[in-house]
């Protein structure tokens, strides 16, 4: 299928993350999120321990099924795509945001596929009908112009007599001649 490419599902991730504040930390935000990821390491993503080791986040804790356009929009494109290269089932990070620092702990990675053409068959269609509206709309405005010259007034310099102006052509801008009236 030609232009297949504008219906690509996109990837999608779920996963849960721990904050780790620069304003409340400084300097050591980062190092306090390797410390954590160090202590965390082995334990579910269900620990109670977690909870106790990251800073209170403005946004969500669990993403259950986000694309990297809403995570760039989110926490920033670099964040969006640190994310879609971290393996499934552990925690893991530090990734850095335009907020701070977060661990990760990714349930699930779906990348992403071309439907079937059963899944996307009405917006196919629509798409086709909205290409050929535009491209019947583009023909009638070109078969119109076709049809006009247009000549603009000389400029104030040239209406004085220092030049004077040659009608274009079809589809030509008119062009200054020097000489006489």
């Amino acid at each position: 299928m030609s232009n297949s490419d504008q219906f690509l599902l996109p990837a999608r991730v779920a996963f849960h993350q721990l904050y780790f504040s620069p304003d409340r930390r400084g300097q050591r935000a980062r190092a306090d999120a390797v410390r954590a990821l160090t202590t965390l390491a082995g334990q579910p993503v269900d620990t109670p321990l977690a909870a106790s080791l990251n800073d209170p986040f403005m946004l969500r804790d669990y993403y259950g099924d986000a694309s990297a356009e809403q995570l760039a929009k989110e926490f920033g494109p670099a964040f969006a795509q640190a994310i879609f290269r971290v393996q499934p089932g552990s925690w893991q990070g530090p990734i850095e945001s335009g907020y701070g620092w977060h661990l990760v702990f990714v349930d699930s990675l779906i990348p992403s596929r071309a439907p079937d053409f059963a899944e996307i068959e009405s917006h196919v269609k629509t798409a086709w009908l909205t290409e050929q509206k535009a491209r019947a709309w583009r023909q009638a405005y070109e078969a119109m112009r076709a049809k006009y010259t247009v000549l603009l007034p000389a400029p104030p310099e040239i209406a004085s007599g220092a030049t004077t102006a040659r009608p274009a052509a079809p589809g030509q801008p008119a062009t200054p001649q020097k000489g006489t009236p």
